[in-house]
């Protein structure tokens, strides 16, 4: 049976056609904005407060050197955690300012920054529930900082408990691990995703 959600807007049931789908149609979604406008002040506080806190994650990891595993693989989950939480935010609560920024780059590019986003999402679902990191990561020691530690290839998932549009989601983000994560440095792929989450959000917290 396929996944059926409420519309935030009118309340209608509807199937969802992305992850992160809130609304059922166009016209919903842009009522929304039109009512919340850009954010109260109390989202967009808690917005530069999830940008800070993803830099300041990233910051340390690019910086980390000398490290045992163990502390390096907790800073490489924080840093999933910390920019999926942000990703995650900007598509629910800034979803036209999000796919504007998105619109703007070349198609290659963005095919690159969708898939980069859904493979740390395949991370960020797997990682301590059904994984481990060392599942995920692939130290180098000795050798130069965890930045350049890299990402494991991994097998497809398990996920037959999930409803068919579930299993779709999981698989999607499954390939866009292996062809956007897997065998490259951790330090690449989080460059990449907080250059595109500060230029969504400069626009956003620059009006609040």
């Amino acid at each position: 049976m396929a996944e059926i959600r409420n519309c935030e807007l009118c309340g209608t049931p509807f199937a969802p056609r992305r992850e992160h789908a809130r609304f059922c149609s166009a016209f919903c979604r842009a009522a929304w904005n039109r009512r919340h406008g850009s954010g109260t002040p109390a989202d967009t506080s808690a917005l530069g407060w999830s940008i800070t806190a993803m830099k300041d994650t990233i910051a340390r990891l690019r910086q980390a050197s000398g490290w045992d595993a163990a502390d390096g693989f907790a800073v490489i989950s924080e840093a999933v955690w910390r920019v999926t939480i942000v990703d995650a935010a900007l598509m629910r609560s800034h979803p036209e300012s999000y796919s504007q920024v998105l619109a703007r780059q070349d198609p290659g590019q963005r095919r690159i920054t969708e898939q980069t986003f859904a493979g740390l999402r395949f991370v960020r679902n797997r990682m301590d529930y059904h994984t481990q990191p060392a599942d995920f990561i692939q130290p180098l020691d000795p050798g130069p900082g965890v930045a350049a530690w890299t990402w494991k290839p991994v097998t497809t998932p398990a996920c037959a408990v999930l409803t068919p549009r579930g299993q779709d989601w999981e698989m999607t983000r499954h390939r866009a691990y292996q062809a956007q994560l897997a065998h490259r440095a951790v330090g690449e792929t989080f460059t990449q995703a907080t250059a595109f989450l500060g230029i969504a959000a400069e626009g956003i917290l620059s009006r609040a």
